[in-house]
């Protein structure tokens, strides 16, 4: 579940997004650069997080947003400057192009290189771009020219002190109290700017920080201009989980109140945990080719950047309710195969669909099978769960009949309470809430409830009615 402060942010974007968000980079594409072939990458929502394995292109997506736009307070990005022709590497027909809405207006723009040089920068929309690069993760100590400043004696030239509500948003990063916060230069070097805490009353500078401390002050350091573009490349370097959730509910809050931008990229299922489903983008890259899969799960980044050895066959299922009643038919009827399979939850049913459509085409390199709810409609490459419904609908519907069959005994509560709360949470219009709230009469956990109700269920049908799973898998089988 998001947090208060991601909810609020997709409340006000659902509500008012063409009023709130009046400047808005809505899609991108990227031509013969770095194997970038004009595939679309959507921005559908104000904090979108793009995933993908180390060299997938997640920093070309950035560096092609920045040069996108003149930068209306702050220096220029240019192409030249994040796509250089080299000895090696040659840039032939290359384009940037990109979909913006300005007020109410929407246009198209494209920086394009169909020769020597790179042509349409003077006409690029203006809008306050920050493009925060991998530099900053550099230890204070390592950068260049700030040895010299350790190991010369100095004194603090001038500072940049934070206001209360920097000091404030970083003690809640960090989980910490701080008394203070500066950007200090020193007496040497007038032109490096050097991160200086103080907490417990005690100074101490980015030379003796924690890389953690010095990553969120320097973050921090930096302004999200309202109505602005904000790029920020693997946001959760050098963070532990509980501070990555708490900077991006941090800047779920900056989002909403300057109303600007942000697109990140990371490799973390925390960060993608803490946004909705609509903000997640996946490169999937499959010999040499890049596809685009939005919505997925954090499970299904995780597998896919794993290179941990996995069962014979990946099957997708929507989401965890979806893979624990798959998995419960499995154990009941078909356990020659439920040794062999790796179960992943992907997220959206759009990407679902998208995900049968590579399968279909073979371009997964392991034996994969997708499956859909049963309230979806047949896609290529796609099968169905049993049922012509969500999972939570066809298992309480059918234990209902069958008057909760055993679930009782699982549960370990008298049968009427059982019945009573079960019945009861299907009153609500919404069925996703069915499990919790049946959960909450018993006082039981969702997921053990859920589980028990799915075996209990899979009791209750006929072998040959799921079938046909087992024969996708063994098919899946026969392709290795």
């Amino acid at each position: 579940m998001n947090s208060n402060e991601m909810r609020r942010l997709e409340r006000k974007w659902r509500t008012n997004s063409g009023a709130s968000w009046p400047k808005r980079l809505e899609w991108l594409e990227i031509k013969n650069i770095r194997g970038w072939e004009e595939q679309r990458i959507d921005f559908d929502f104000p904090i979108v997080a793009i995933v993908g394995e180390n060299g997938s292109g997640k920093s070309t997506i950035l560096q092609s947003a920045a040069c996108s736009f003149r930068n209306q307070g702050g220096a220029n990005y240019f192409p030249t400057e994040f796509f250089p022709e080299t000895a090696w590497d040659s840039l032939n027909d290359a384009a940037i192009r990109v979909g913006i809405k300005q007020g109410p207006n929407h246009s198209n723009h494209s920086i394009r290189k169909p020769s020597t040089r790179w042509l349409g920068q003077p006409e690029r929309p203006l809008r306050p771009v920050r493009y925060l690069d991998l530099s900053r993760l550099q230890p204070v100590g390592t950068r260049v020219g700030y040895a010299r400043i350790a190991k010369t004696r100095h004194n603090e030239a001038h500072a940049v002190n934070f206001d209360e509500q920097q000091i404030h948003r970083m003690s809640a990063i960090m989980g910490r109290t701080y008394n203070d916060a500066k950007m200090a230069k020193t007496s040497i070097d007038p032109n490096r700017d050097i991160p200086v805490l103080t907490k417990e009353h005690r100074p101490y500078s980015g030379f003796h920080q924690g890389s953690g401390e010095t990553t969120v002050a320097e973050l921090l350091q930096t302004d999200l201009p309202k109505h602005g573009l904000v790029l920020i490349d693997e946001i959760e370097s050098s963070l532990h989980p509980r501070a990555q959730r708490r900077l991006m509910r941090d800047l779920a809050t900056v989002t909403r109140t300057q109303e600007c931008q942000v697109v990140i990229t990371t490799h973390s299922p925390y960060i993608l945990e803490e946004l909705p489903l609509e903000a997640r983008i996946y490169i999937l890259e499959n010999a040499g080719e890049k596809t685009i899969a939005r919505g997925v799960s954090p499970q299904f980044a995780m597998t896919k950047m794993d290179d941990e050895n996995y069962p014979e066959v990946e099957v997708f299922v929507e989401d965890d309710r979806a893979k624990i009643w798959l998995e419960s038919i499995l154990s009941v009827h078909h356990q020659d195969v439920v040794q062999k399979v790796s179960i992943i939850p992907f997220g959206s049913a759009n990407l679902g669909v998208a995900l049968g459509q590579i399968t279909s085409q073979g371009r997964f390199p392991r034996p994969t099978v997708v499956f859909l709810d049963g309230d979806q409609d047949d896609a290529t490459g796609c099968s169905l769960l049993p049922g012509d419904d969500a999972p939570e609908v066809v298992v309480f519907e059918r234990l209902k009949r069958e008057n909760w069959s055993d679930l009782w005994t699982r549960v370990a509560r008298d049968l009427s309470y059982v019945a009573d709360a079960c019945s009861k949470s299907m009153t609500s219009l919404d069925h996703h809430s069915w499990v919790n709230q049946a959960a909450s009469e018993l006082l039981l956990s969702g997921d053990f409830l859920w589980q028990c109700m799915c075996l209990e269920w899979a009791k209750t049908v006929r072998p040959r009615d799921t079938q046909y799973i087992r024969d996708d898998i063994q098919d899946a089988l026969r392709t290795i």
